[in-house]
């Protein structure tokens, strides 16, 4: 099951998604031509008078590295979005070029004045890093709405406490617990750890939280909380690892593992960024969200209760369809629209290696109107990416493989300009959609 196609009138205004079956006699038939490949829609070509228009539902289930979209109509899940976001490499490309800098500065060449630096950052202000998540969903949700007809945003509005999870036996004057704290000291063990047994891997089965350093010695009931007691000591167990462990310190558990008892160790110590990064956005998504449509939130405990409930697999998109008060939910679709942002591409002149030293020249773009990610259609080779070259041949690499094959600029038409983005779908479909 596909997802279904956005159709716009000859006014570009949004009408009713249609099954893939429908915009396909369309197409045929020549009432209609592709506006968009992706997300995929349709223009017509007579205009339609006084047409009826379902309005819709786009749900989002925002993620620190993915973020779910969905739109439902009367209940149906017709249309779904994976987003993954690039927040890690900008992170990293900031960090390499702050060394660049820093090399630069220390350098032993002419004096430098130093700058006034009385500089205050924006109220609002968030990193880079985090800004990005913010605005690539504003640029989704507004993307949608010009080809969807809908009336309303729900959002999971999740919030980590990440003070509960440093210190899940907390309480009295010293912190007053929220309503969803014990709920989310779970979720974010599911996340870190894979939604599986920490020791023997089991999947699709109960889970129980494990302390990986027993309680009874020196675990959560002391009266002084130690680094120990932090969410960095907990993980997920099935039953029968669980009862098999009982109060062993973990080290006489898997002494026969040396590197499992090793990997376990290494990823208890991973930090809450990921709590953390959701914690920082959702406040400035929801405001920029307000800015466009009414919104409605949800919490984290009610989109896994509809999930459970339904019997739904845990996926980024159908969270998203869950999210909020429902009673009944239809999957139209089971093939979601894989985004992946890659970013506009640097401005720089000059490629560095490591060092900081150029090695090579960047050609200016565009080349004979090409740039590198346009996705275009060859006679021969079909649909395929365009990696454009100043002299000679281009490079064209077709959907699905790998390697380059030249060709000629004449040959291809463009289907797609890069956007900064990268498209795909679903290879397989999950077993709830092939009964």
């Amino acid at each position: 099951m596909q997802n279904y196609v956005f159709v716009i009138d000859t006014n570009k205004q949004p009408l009713n998604p249609i099954s893939p079956k429908k915009a396909r006699r369309l197409l045929d038939k020549g009432k209609a031509a592709v506006f968009r490949m992706y997300p995929f829609a349709i223009i017509l070509k007579t205009a339609i008078e006084n047409p009826v228009v379902t309005s819709c539902q786009l749900k989002i289930d925002p993620g620190s590295k993915v973020t779910g979209f969905a739109l439902v109509q009367n209940n149906q899940v017709i249309w779904g979005m994976e987003l993954e976001h690039r927040g890690g490499l900008i992170k990293k490309k900031l960090e390499s070029r702050r060394a660049v800098r820093h090399r630069r500065r220390n350098r032993n060449t002419r004096y430098r004045k130093p700058r006034f630096l009385n500089r205050r950052r924006k109220e609002g202000w968030l990193a880079p890093s985090l800004e990005h998540r913010v605005l690539t969903i504003e640029t989704w949700v507004k993307r949608l709405i010009k080809f969807c007809p809908v009336n309303e945003v729900w959002v999971e509005r999740v919030k980590f406490d990440t003070q509960k999870m440093q210190n899940p036996e907390i309480n009295g004057v010293e912190y007053q617990q929220g309503e969803l704290a014990g709920y989310e000291v779970r979720e974010y063990l599911l996340e870190k750890w894979g939604r599986e047994c920490t020791y023997c891997g089991k999947q699709s089965v109960p889970l129980q939280i494990e302390h990986i350093h027993p309680k009874s010695f020196g675990g959560s009931d002391s009266a002084k909380p130690t680094l120990r007691e932090r969410v960095s000591n907990l993980c997920l167990a099935c039953e029968k690892c669980n009862q098999r462990k009982g109060n062993k310190p973990i080290e006489k558990f898997l002494k026969k593992k040396p590197s499992l008892l090793q990997k376990i160790k290494t990823k208890a110590k991973q930090p809450l960024k990921d709590a953390a990064a959701v914690n920082a956005t959702r406040n400035k998504l929801l405001k920029v969200l307000y800015n466009i449509k009414s919104v409605i939130t949800g919490t984290g405990a009610q989109t896994k209760y509809n999930r459970t409930k339904l019997g739904f697999p845990k996926e980024h998109w159908i969270d998203a369809a869950c999210v909020g008060d429902i009673e009944t939910l239809v999957l139209r679709t089971s093939q979601p629209l894989l985004v992946t942002c890659k970013g506009p591409g640097g401005r720089q002149k000059a490629a560095l290696n490591k060092y900081g030293y150029p090695i090579r020249h960047n050609p200016l773009k565009p080349i004979k109107g090409w740039v590198t990610g346009d996705i275009a259609k060859h006679q021969k080779l079909g649909i395929g990416k365009v990696t454009p070259r100043s002299k000679g041949s281009f490079g064209f690499t077709p959907l699905g493989m790998k390697g380059y094959k030249s060709c000629k600029p004449q040959d291809i038409s463009a289907i797609h300009r890069k956007d900064g983005y990268i498209y795909s779908f679903c290879k397989y479909l999950p077993e709830f959609a092939r009964e």
